[in-house]
């Protein structure tokens, strides 16, 4: 069984104004539902619901969108300092 772990990001405030804040928030609201898509689908595979193929499609759909969604998250993030 794969289990998908998230960890709430911590983000330290910064000036990037409100257009920048919400866009995020809106970016974080779309990451976790995908998540919770992933869960949902991992579910239905292990209830049954679907395939063992039908669902290996689904998931690496599921993730490919995910990984979208963190990388437009990494694009609105301050670059950080080497720690």
């Amino acid at each position: 069984m794969v289990v998908f772990v998230t960890v709430p990001l911590r983000r330290a405030p910064r000036g990037g104004g409100e257009v920048e804040d919400s866009r995020l928030a809106e970016l974080e609201a779309r990451k976790e539902a995908k998540y919770r898509e992933i869960r949902d689908a991992e579910l239905d595979r292990e209830a049954g619901k679907v395939s063992h193929e039908e669902w290996r499609r689904q998931d690496a759909q599921l993730r490919r969108e995910a990984i979208g969604i963190l990388k437009q998250i990494d694009g609105l993030e301050p670059a950080r300092p080497d720690e």
